[in-house]
């Protein structure tokens, strides 16, 4: 890995940045919601709504996001640094404006993090061989030429997104998600014959019950 500086200034390889106290008290909490015991689970207060920092709309409170994103600025930098030779891999200092960028980084660092934490290289193997790989091949994907000099002023996509919610369009989704709850409806009650002619029977085509 080439850099500005001599390579005597810097050891071989960065360490893999650590998250700040807000986000290290997250992780934790996770992890004794899963690992801890019934008064300790019972202390969290509801579960579900932990903030879990893979996804990042789930941390709502202000210091939390605040360390969330230097996290992951942090983390962009290292895997720019350490693991990427070809620059059609870097990650663009753009990635904040690329809501996809977000959601795939906070997965990928968190991976990295958990890997980081096993007692074997398993972990560590799979986010090289998988984890990695796969998020840099999507980026490339999605992001294409756009970003290599100049970020754009439009979003190269936004035509196709307005459109599709634009109300000639969207009328058409409606009519047929009503169309498909009328069909279930229609099928949850279905008449049936009786074999000796005698009445119909409603019949609940999901559960076989006889409704009347």
């Amino acid at each position: 890995m080439t850099t500005s500086r001599h390579p005597a200034e810097l050891p071989l390889v960065q360490p893999f940045p650590r998250p700040g106290p807000s986000l290290t008290l997250a992780y934790r909490e996770l992890h004794l919601a899963e690992n801890g015991t019934d008064e300790q689970k019972k202390s969290l207060g509801k579960i579900t709504d932990l903030p879990r920092p893979w996804v990042p709309a789930t941390c709502t409170k202000p210091q939390l996001r605040v360390e969330l994103w230097s996290w992951l600025d942090a983390v962009v930098v290292w895997v720019n640094h350490e693991l990427v030779f070809d620059p059609v891999d870097i990650i663009p200092s753009c990635w904040p404006e690329h809501a996809h960028l977000v959601h795939e980084l906070a997965v990928l660092a968190d991976l990295r993090r958990r890997a980081d934490r096993s007692l074997t290289s398993d972990a560590l193997e799979e986010w090289h061989r998988y984890a990695l790989p796969a998020f840099l091949e999507r980026m490339r994907h999605r992001v294409a030429a756009h970003c290599d000099e100049n970020h754009p002023k439009v979003w190269p996509a936004a035509g196709r997104f307005n459109r599709h919610l634009d109300d000639s369009r969207a009328r058409p989704r409606q009519e047929a998600f009503a169309q498909d709850l009328r069909s279930i409806t229609d099928r949850m009650s279905t008449p049936i014959a009786d074999t000796d002619g005698v009445h119909l029977r409603l019949v609940n085509e999901t559960t076989g019950e006889i409704l009347d």
